[in-house]
Protein backbone atom coordinates (compact mmCIF):
# COMPACT_ATOMS: atom_id res chain seq x y z
CA UNK A 1 0.00 0.00 0.00
CA UNK A 2 0.87 3.78 -0.94
CA UNK A 3 3.43 4.83 2.40
CA UNK A 4 2.98 1.81 4.04
CA UNK A 5 5.49 -1.12 4.45
CA UNK A 6 5.18 -4.32 4.18
CA UNK A 7 5.41 -7.14 7.10
CA UNK A 8 8.34 -8.43 5.37
CA UNK A 9 9.99 -5.08 4.49
CA UNK A 10 9.52 -3.75 7.75
CA UNK A 11 10.92 -7.25 9.12
CA UNK A 12 14.38 -6.42 6.94
CA UNK A 13 14.38 -3.41 8.43
CA UNK A 14 14.43 -4.32 11.83
CA UNK A 15 16.20 -7.55 12.16
CA UNK A 16 12.92 -8.79 13.92
CA UNK A 17 11.60 -11.60 12.23
CA UNK A 18 7.81 -11.84 10.72
CA UNK A 19 7.02 -13.94 13.38
CA UNK A 20 7.94 -11.80 16.14
CA UNK A 21 6.34 -8.84 14.32
CA UNK A 22 3.13 -11.02 14.96
CA UNK A 23 3.68 -11.89 18.43
CA UNK A 24 4.73 -8.44 19.40
CA UNK A 25 1.11 -7.38 17.58
CA UNK A 26 -0.77 -10.23 19.76
CA UNK A 27 0.76 -8.83 22.95
CA UNK A 28 0.01 -5.33 22.15
CA UNK A 29 3.89 -4.45 21.96
CA UNK A 30 4.01 -2.90 18.40
CA UNK A 31 0.77 -2.66 16.31
CA UNK A 32 0.66 -2.77 12.63
CA UNK A 33 -0.32 0.31 10.99
CA UNK A 34 -2.81 -0.88 8.88
CA UNK A 35 -4.11 -4.82 8.49
CA UNK A 36 -5.79 -5.41 5.47
CA UNK A 37 -9.70 -6.92 5.95
CA UNK A 38 -9.44 -8.94 2.94
CA UNK A 39 -6.21 -10.80 3.15
CA UNK A 40 -5.05 -9.80 7.16
CA UNK A 41 -1.99 -8.62 5.67
CA UNK A 42 0.23 -6.40 7.72
CA UNK A 43 1.87 -3.24 7.48
CA UNK A 44 3.90 -0.35 9.11
CA UNK A 45 4.55 2.81 9.28
CA UNK A 46 8.48 4.21 8.01
CA UNK A 47 7.98 5.82 11.78
CA UNK A 48 7.81 2.91 13.49
CA UNK A 49 11.24 1.21 12.23
CA UNK A 50 13.13 3.08 15.08
CA UNK A 51 10.03 2.34 17.96
CA UNK A 52 10.64 -1.46 16.90
CA UNK A 53 14.41 -1.45 16.84
CA UNK A 54 14.54 0.12 19.97
CA UNK A 55 12.39 -2.83 21.14
CA UNK A 56 14.25 -5.53 20.04
CA UNK A 57 17.41 -4.06 21.86
CA UNK A 58 15.38 -3.88 25.12
CA UNK A 59 14.45 -7.55 24.45
CA UNK A 60 18.06 -8.78 23.54
CA UNK A 61 18.98 -7.62 27.06
CA UNK A 62 15.91 -9.36 28.56
CA UNK A 63 13.72 -6.69 29.52
CA UNK A 64 10.34 -8.58 29.80
CA UNK A 65 7.63 -7.07 27.58
CA UNK A 66 5.54 -5.84 30.02
CA UNK A 67 8.42 -3.32 31.09
CA UNK A 68 9.13 -2.70 27.42
CA UNK A 69 5.59 -1.55 27.31
CA UNK A 70 5.98 0.99 30.52
CA UNK A 71 9.48 1.93 28.81
CA UNK A 72 7.22 3.20 24.96
CA UNK A 73 4.11 4.27 27.54
CA UNK A 74 6.74 6.40 29.61
CA UNK A 75 5.31 10.35 29.87
CA UNK A 76 8.77 11.66 30.30
CA UNK A 77 12.45 10.72 29.98
CA UNK A 78 12.88 10.58 33.72
CA UNK A 79 10.28 7.58 34.16
CA UNK A 80 11.50 5.63 30.69
CA UNK A 81 14.92 5.84 32.61
CA UNK A 82 14.03 4.44 35.85
CA UNK A 83 12.42 1.32 34.45
CA UNK A 84 15.56 1.24 32.09
CA UNK A 85 17.75 1.52 35.28
CA UNK A 86 16.24 -0.97 37.04
CA UNK A 87 16.47 -3.71 34.96
CA UNK A 88 20.34 -2.62 33.95
CA UNK A 89 20.84 -3.19 38.22
CA UNK A 90 18.97 -6.43 38.22
CA UNK A 91 21.24 -8.07 35.21
CA UNK A 92 23.83 -6.79 36.97
CA UNK A 93 23.50 -8.37 40.16
CA UNK A 94 22.68 -11.87 37.94
CA UNK A 95 26.18 -11.09 36.16
CA UNK A 96 28.04 -11.24 39.76
CA UNK A 97 25.78 -14.00 40.79
CA UNK A 98 27.10 -16.22 37.40
CA UNK A 99 30.85 -14.71 38.30
CA UNK A 100 30.55 -15.77 41.84
CA UNK A 101 29.66 -19.27 41.04
CA UNK A 102 31.91 -19.89 38.40
CA UNK A 103 34.60 -19.10 40.61
CA UNK A 104 32.94 -21.00 43.20
CA UNK A 105 33.20 -23.68 40.51
CA UNK A 106 36.64 -23.51 39.79
CA UNK A 107 37.60 -23.88 43.88
CA UNK A 108 35.79 -26.75 44.39
CA UNK A 109 37.36 -28.36 41.18
CA UNK A 110 41.43 -27.11 41.72
CA UNK A 111 41.46 -26.67 45.71
CA UNK A 112 38.58 -28.42 47.36
CA UNK A 113 37.80 -27.13 51.00
CA UNK A 114 39.27 -29.05 54.71
CA UNK A 115 37.71 -27.71 57.32
CA UNK A 116 38.96 -28.88 61.23
CA UNK A 117 35.97 -29.80 63.04
CA UNK A 118 35.84 -29.89 66.90
CA UNK A 119 33.45 -30.55 69.90
CA UNK A 120 31.97 -27.42 72.03
CA UNK A 121 29.21 -27.02 74.46
CA UNK A 122 27.24 -24.65 74.69
CA UNK A 123 25.80 -23.31 77.77
CA UNK A 124 21.98 -22.00 77.78
CA UNK A 125 21.90 -18.11 76.97
CA UNK A 126 19.59 -15.01 77.51
CA UNK A 127 19.32 -12.95 74.16
CA UNK A 128 17.74 -10.42 71.87
CA UNK A 129 15.92 -12.49 69.68
CA UNK A 130 14.13 -12.38 66.10
CA UNK A 131 11.97 -15.15 65.20
CA UNK A 132 10.19 -15.40 61.95
CA UNK A 133 9.15 -17.50 59.26
CA UNK A 134 11.07 -17.16 55.84
CA UNK A 135 11.65 -18.49 52.71
CA UNK A 136 14.81 -19.51 51.49
CA UNK A 137 14.94 -17.03 48.79
CA UNK A 138 14.57 -14.10 51.24
CA UNK A 139 16.66 -15.44 54.11
CA UNK A 140 19.77 -12.91 53.10
CA UNK A 141 17.27 -10.21 53.46
CA UNK A 142 15.56 -11.25 56.22
CA UNK A 143 19.22 -11.73 58.17
CA UNK A 144 19.94 -8.73 57.07
CA UNK A 145 16.97 -6.53 58.40
CA UNK A 146 17.11 -8.60 61.68
CA UNK A 147 20.22 -7.88 62.60
CA UNK A 148 20.12 -4.29 61.92
CA UNK A 149 17.13 -4.08 64.15
CA UNK A 150 18.55 -6.04 66.61
CA UNK A 151 21.94 -3.93 67.03
CA UNK A 152 19.81 -0.85 66.98
CA UNK A 153 17.50 -2.30 70.08
CA UNK A 154 20.57 -3.26 71.69
CA UNK A 155 22.36 0.55 71.19
CA UNK A 156 18.81 2.12 72.70
CA UNK A 157 17.69 0.05 75.40
CA UNK A 158 21.85 0.15 76.62
CA UNK A 159 21.83 -3.31 77.09
CA UNK A 160 25.15 -5.33 76.98
CA UNK A 161 26.35 -7.50 74.48
CA UNK A 162 27.38 -10.89 76.01
CA UNK A 163 28.49 -12.79 72.70
CA UNK A 164 28.32 -13.13 69.15
CA UNK A 165 25.75 -12.80 66.85
CA UNK A 166 23.92 -15.96 65.67
CA UNK A 167 20.98 -17.59 64.27
CA UNK A 168 19.40 -20.87 64.17
CA UNK A 169 17.77 -22.57 60.94
CA UNK A 170 16.19 -25.97 61.74
CA UNK A 171 16.28 -29.19 59.36
CA UNK A 172 12.40 -27.98 57.36
CA UNK A 173 13.97 -24.51 56.66
CA UNK A 174 16.77 -26.43 53.86
CA UNK A 175 14.14 -28.86 53.53
CA UNK A 176 10.83 -27.51 52.71
CA UNK A 177 12.75 -24.37 51.40
CA UNK A 178 10.85 -22.53 54.21
CA UNK A 179 11.40 -22.51 58.42
CA UNK A 180 11.28 -20.60 61.63
CA UNK A 181 14.34 -18.79 61.25
CA UNK A 182 15.97 -17.02 64.66
CA UNK A 183 18.26 -14.28 64.77
CA UNK A 184 19.81 -13.63 68.22
CA UNK A 185 22.32 -10.93 70.47
CA UNK A 186 23.42 -12.74 73.59
CA UNK A 187 22.89 -10.52 76.48
CA UNK A 188 24.06 -11.02 80.11
CA UNK A 189 21.73 -13.97 81.77
CA UNK A 190 18.19 -13.28 83.73
CA UNK A 191 18.16 -9.75 81.61
CA UNK A 192 14.72 -8.34 81.85
CA UNK A 193 13.74 -5.08 79.97
CA UNK A 194 10.40 -3.70 78.30
CA UNK A 195 11.40 -3.49 74.08
CA UNK A 196 9.81 -2.91 71.42
CA UNK A 197 8.61 -4.15 67.88
CA UNK A 198 9.74 -7.54 66.64
CA UNK A 199 12.47 -7.82 69.16
CA UNK A 200 11.96 -9.96 72.27
CA UNK A 201 13.96 -11.76 75.40
CA UNK A 202 14.36 -15.11 75.35
CA UNK A 203 16.28 -18.23 76.64
CA UNK A 204 17.83 -20.63 74.54
CA UNK A 205 19.22 -23.93 75.60
CA UNK A 206 22.22 -25.37 76.09
CA UNK A 207 23.20 -28.14 74.16
CA UNK A 208 26.60 -29.78 72.48
CA UNK A 209 27.71 -29.18 68.96
CA UNK A 210 30.28 -30.01 66.37
CA UNK A 211 32.00 -26.52 65.21
CA UNK A 212 33.96 -25.57 62.28
CA UNK A 213 34.79 -21.92 61.42
CA UNK A 214 34.15 -20.68 57.67
CA UNK A 215 36.11 -17.57 56.14
CA UNK A 216 35.14 -16.82 52.61
CA UNK A 217 32.25 -16.22 50.47
CA UNK A 218 28.89 -16.85 51.00
CA UNK A 219 28.18 -19.06 47.83
CA UNK A 220 30.60 -21.57 49.25
CA UNK A 221 28.91 -22.13 52.92
CA UNK A 222 27.45 -25.18 51.99
CA UNK A 223 30.96 -26.77 51.98
CA UNK A 224 31.50 -25.53 55.66
CA UNK A 225 28.28 -27.47 56.70
CA UNK A 226 28.50 -30.91 54.69
CA UNK A 227 32.22 -30.93 56.60
CA UNK A 228 30.86 -31.05 59.83
CA UNK A 229 27.74 -33.20 58.84
CA UNK A 230 30.14 -35.93 57.59
CA UNK A 231 32.51 -35.14 60.61
CA UNK A 232 29.30 -35.91 62.93
CA UNK A 233 27.97 -38.90 60.31
CA UNK A 234 31.29 -40.49 60.35
CA UNK A 235 31.34 -40.57 64.20
CA UNK A 236 27.27 -41.37 64.20
CA UNK A 237 26.70 -38.36 66.66
CA UNK A 238 24.10 -36.48 64.73
CA UNK A 239 21.08 -34.77 66.39
CA UNK A 240 17.95 -33.86 64.68
CA UNK A 241 18.29 -30.16 66.54
CA UNK A 242 18.42 -27.28 64.76
CA UNK A 243 22.17 -25.99 63.23
CA UNK A 244 22.91 -22.89 64.82
CA UNK A 245 25.60 -20.26 63.34
CA UNK A 246 27.72 -18.09 65.48
CA UNK A 247 29.39 -14.66 63.69
CA UNK A 248 32.72 -13.50 64.91
CA UNK A 249 33.27 -10.48 64.06
CA UNK A 250 36.31 -9.31 61.82
CA UNK A 251 35.60 -5.49 61.72
CA UNK A 252 33.25 -3.10 63.38
CA UNK A 253 30.50 -4.45 65.16
CA UNK A 254 27.84 -3.14 63.22
CA UNK A 255 29.34 -4.28 60.13
CA UNK A 256 27.61 -7.08 59.79
CA UNK A 257 28.91 -8.73 56.64
CA UNK A 258 32.43 -8.04 58.84
CA UNK A 259 32.92 -11.72 59.84
CA UNK A 260 33.72 -15.36 60.24
CA UNK A 261 30.99 -18.04 60.29
CA UNK A 262 30.98 -20.27 63.30
CA UNK A 263 28.31 -24.06 61.56
CA UNK A 264 27.30 -25.48 65.01
CA UNK A 265 26.02 -29.10 64.48
CA UNK A 266 23.88 -30.36 67.23
CA UNK A 267 25.18 -33.98 68.24
CA UNK A 268 23.54 -36.54 70.90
Amino acid sequence: MDGLLTIGDFSRMTFLSVKTLRHYHDVGLLAPAYIDDATSYRYYRADQVGTAQLIRRFRSLDLPVEQVKQVLAAPDEESRNRVIVEHLERMSAQLRETQETVSSLQRMLTSPLRLPVSYRDEAPMTVLAITETVDASEWMAWWLGAFTELHAVLRASGLERAGADGAIFPTEAFADERGELVAFVPIPRGTAAKLGGRVEITSLPGARYAVTTYDGPLIDLDQAYSAVGTWVWEQARSSDGPVRERYLPTGAADDLLAHVTEVCWPVG
